[in-house]
This record gives structure tokens, C-alpha cells and sequence, in this order.
């Protein structure tokens, strides 16, 4: 029993430092596979096979519900603590090159996902490339500003230099 209690306690901790879960089923995937798809998500979660029941029972205790509909069969989850968008990416490519792998929903930003939504959260582009393009136009306009500054200043040069020019040629 008391095996158990601190299984709850882990996963619940996993919860509650989760920024996002990812629930899936691995049946048919060979230990090698897993260790695969673990090293493939590595540097945003946390993948671990879990016990449906002691899941259920951490879920609740983390505040998460909506994923005990999904917690049948043999069930892993990913927890993630990096970039959701990136561990949505990794979990669909790595069911692509394994079709045993299932995507059975989520949870994230308070909400339960549906596979679905989980494929939608994998469409979106990493938070690296979406930053990277809000610097790039916060570059054009810092860019387009400095133009915009310097217009009238190179306008009221050459109205100077035209205004010389005809002295020295009226002269």
C-alpha cells in the first residue's frame, strides 16, 4: 500500500510541474522503440508508463480531469516541462514512423485535449520560430522607424544643397 500512495505522490508531483500531459497507448511498441521515442522528446519531457488506475487517482489529486475516458489499455504519458508545441511535434512524427503508437488526448492550459486538438497543437510552429519572426518584424519596424527619422533630415539637406547650388549659380 505504501508502494502505492508514493506512486500517487510522483505522478501527482509530475502533474502539478507539468506546463502539459500527452496521454497515449504504446501496445506493440517493442522497449527499443520506447527508449526511441523517450530520447526523441527528452529535452521537453518526461515519458513514462503509468498505471491507469494510480493516474486517475493522481490526476484528481493534481486538479486535472478529463483524461480518465482515455485511461484504458496500456497508457504512457508525456510530461512535459519544455515547449508543448515541440513534444506534440516529436509524438506525432514518432506515431507516423510507428502506427502502433496512439495519440489518445491530453491535457494542457487547463483544458483536456482530444487527439485532435493535440494534432492542431503539433500544427502549430515552435515558440523558437514564432520568436524568431517577432524579432524579425520588430527588426523591419526598428528598420522602417529609423527611415522614417531620417526622411526629413536627407530632405532638408538636399533642399539645402539645391538652395546653394542656385545662390552660387545666380552669383
Amino acid at each position: 500500500m505504501a508502494q502505492k500512495d508514493q506512486a500517487v505522490a510522483e505522478l501527482t508531483k509530475q502533474f502539478e510541474d507539468s506546463s502539459a500531459v500527452l496521454l497515449t497507448e504504446y501496445r506493440g511498441l517493442t522497449v527499443a522503440e520506447l527508449k526511441e521515442l523517450r530520447n526523441s522528446i527528452r529535452h521537453d519531457a518526461e515519458y513514462a508508463v503509468v498505471k491507469n488506475t494510480l493516474t486517475k487517482i493522481a490526476a484528481d489529486k493534481a486538479g486535472i480531469s478529463g483524461l480518465d475516458d482515455d485511461l484504458k489499455g496500456p497508457s504512457a504519458i508525456a510530461f512535459v516541462h519544455g515547449d508543448p508545441v515541440a513534444v506534440a511535434k516529436g509524438l506525432r512524427a514518432f506515431a507516423k514512423a510507428h502506427p502502433l503508437l496512439v495519440i489518445k488526448g491530453g491535457y494542457f492550459d487547463g483544458a483536456p485535449l482530444t487527439p485532435e486538438e493535440v494534432g492542431k497543437l503539433a500544427d502549430l510552429e515552435s515558440r523558437e520560430v514564432l520568436l524568431a519572426k517577432l524579432a524579425g518584424a520588430m527588426k523591419a519596424s526598428l528598420f522602417q522607424a529609423a527611415y522614417v527619422f531620417n526622411a526629413p533630415l536627407s530632405k532638408a539637406v538636399r533642399t539645402v544643397d539645391a538652395l546653394r547650388e542656385k545662390q552660387e549659380s545666380a552669383a
